[in-house]
């Protein structure tokens, strides 16, 4: 396995939080519109991909918070190496390219749905 300093892995999780925040932000943008464009159409098809639509955000909100605590999991187990050594700040540990890779994929399924989301709305509004 990869070594990585511990500032660095705090340095990552810092700004995958924040991408988090972020997703968590669009996704209620991006709900807000499916009610307003269901509010105005009610064909048999377009529900169902509205449905469908509605089913992804909730499964999309359900990675995030799954996202936000392994995170954060991982966040303190490395406070508790530095917290037991203050130098750890500067020793390395084992890479969390898992998490990366997670978060990654995430990221490209989030942007894919937001495509596929905005093109429906470009057909229905």
């Amino acid at each position: 396995m990869d070594q990585v300093k511990a500032y660095t892995l705090h340095e990552e999780h810092t700004g995958w939080l924040n991408k988090l925040h972020f997703y968590t932000d669009d996704l209620a943008v991006l709900q807000k519109q499916l009610e307003l464009v269901v509010s105005k159409n009610n064909a048999p098809e377009f529900l169902a991909l509205a449905e469908h639509f509605q089913n992804q955000f909730i499964m999309r909100k359900e990675q995030i918070d799954e996202l936000r605590h392994a995170i954060k999991e991982h966040e303190n187990y490395i406070e508790s190496k530095v917290d037991t050594n203050p130098a750890a700040a500067h020793v390395s540990l084992h890479d969390h390219t898992k998490e990366r890779n997670t978060v990654d994929s995430f990221e490209e399924a989030f942007n894919s749905l937001r495509r596929e989301f905005i093109g429906f709305l470009s057909k229905y509004m």
